[in-house]
């Protein structure tokens, strides 16, 4: 199996909130071995601002991408780098929703069907109640990043991969390393569907709430206002007896 181990930086947390891609980086492992000089690397223009409170996480500024790539002039770079591989990704759900979301508007190719391994999902499955993000799994297999002190989508990438191998059994191949591969797909929720869901949560939220209390005062003004309504029109079905019909 050849796989793409890859990362993304971010201006934020919601594609669909408006916030994009600042970096991308992929490293290639084959036969569990990292093929350091198959990767693919981009700092990327997200054509909106980066808050101060994101460049504190990963570095990346306004002005270090102001001349760069946008993600439309390197989609399909990206998409012929993982062809034909499987992608492990650190919390699949976060990076793939911003990849499908930058490959929409590109109008490029999705990939809801390239095969994926999450290894947060692994990693939870070997050491649940523990701490599973990359710092903490790194020391946890004695992976050495002293080098690290900002997040960086192509160091992350490379640190995922010595991280996952050591997971999974080392260099030595092994048929039950319990990774568990889906379907890009299953980690994301298309807007196109989403959308109905949220709405459809939002309505049941509504139906679910409590009715409101209503006074023998409140009561007593609504009658009025039907038997006045009824006087003025003639007929008030609601005032009439049962047995009428229309």
């Amino acid at each position: 199996m050849q796989l793409i181990m890859l990362d993304t930086e971010t201006t934020g947390l919601s594609p669909l909130g408006g916030d994009r891609i600042v970096e991308i980086g992929a490293v290639r492992v084959s036969h569990r071995r990292i093929d350091r000089k198959q990767v693919f690397h981009h700092y990327l223009n997200p054509d909106r601002h980066i808050p101060e409170e994101v460049v504190r996480i990963h570095g990346i500024s306004d002005k270090d991408v102001k001349n760069a790539p946008r993600f439309a002039d390197i989609g399909e770079a990206f998409l012929d780098f993982i062809r034909g591989s499987t992608l492990v990704i650190h919390n699949a759900a976060f990076d793939l929703g911003f990849l499908m979301h930058e490959l929409r508007l590109a109008g490029l190719p999705d990939i809801t069907d390239i095969p994926v391994i999450d290894s947060l999902e692994l990693a939870r499955k070997r050491h649940p109640q523990q701490r599973n993000n990359l710092d903490a799994l790194c020391d946890r297999y004695n992976i050495e990043r002293g080098h690290r002190t900002l997040h960086g989508a192509l160091l992350d990438a490379e640190l995922l991969a010595e991280m996952y191998l050591a997971m999974t059994g080392g260099r030595q191949f092994s048929l039950d390393m319990g990774a568990t591969v889906h379907p890009a797909s299953n980690f994301v929720q298309l807007p196109e569907t989403s959308s109905g869901r949220a709405e459809k949560a939002e309505t049941a939220a509504l139906t679910r709430r409590p009715s409101l209390p209503v006074g023998d005062e409140d009561m007593q003004a609504h009658r009025l206002l039907l038997e006045r309504i009824h006087k003025e029109s003639g007929q008030a079905i609601w005032l009439l007896p049962p047995s009428y019909s229309s």
